[in-house]
């Protein structure tokens, strides 16, 4: 599903707002990834704490967000864009492209719950595609 121009406005026009929150909500979302579908937690077994608060899951949460920050500035082309990041999940850490979908989901709560006045329906549909594009994007390189 490709992202409209419209879209991809509202997705940079969110993203402007809620950036300043970004390692929250990462923290957040991978939190409720690891307690929602603790299947994910296999990737992470090498963490001393996987509670919520913990040093590891907030360091990761951050650099989930800075990922999310970079395909918001490839969104033009986030196959690209975020081609590295794709060989990295492929190639070294090995991690299976499903999860992609279930952090996005969660990023997709934590978003709605921490800005609810910012994410009407109209946004978090824009905000679904784009995050799927995403998730499609990362997983590139399995192919």
């Amino acid at each position: 599903m490709s992202l409209t121009d419209k879209d991809k406005a509202t997705v940079k026009a969110l993203w402007s707002k809620i950036s300043k929150s970004a390692d929250a909500i990462g923290a957040d979302a991978l939190f409720r990834m690891l307690t929602v579908y603790p299947q994910s937690k296999i990737y992470f077994s090498h963490w001393p704490d996987l509670s919520a608060g913990s040093s590891s899951v907030k360091a990761h949460g951050k650099k989930v967000m800075g990922g999310i920050g970079l395909a918001v500035s490839k969104i033009d082309d986030l196959t690209k864009g975020l081609l590295d990041l794709s060989e990295q999940h492929a190639f070294q850490l090995r991690v299976d492209p499903a999860n992609f979908k279930l952090l996005s989901h969660c990023i997709l709560v934590v978003i709605g719950t921490m800005f609810p006045q910012d994410f009407p329906p109209e946004v978090h549909v824009c905000v679904d595609k784009f995050l799927a594009n995403v998730a499609l994007a990362l997983s590139e390189r399995y192919r």
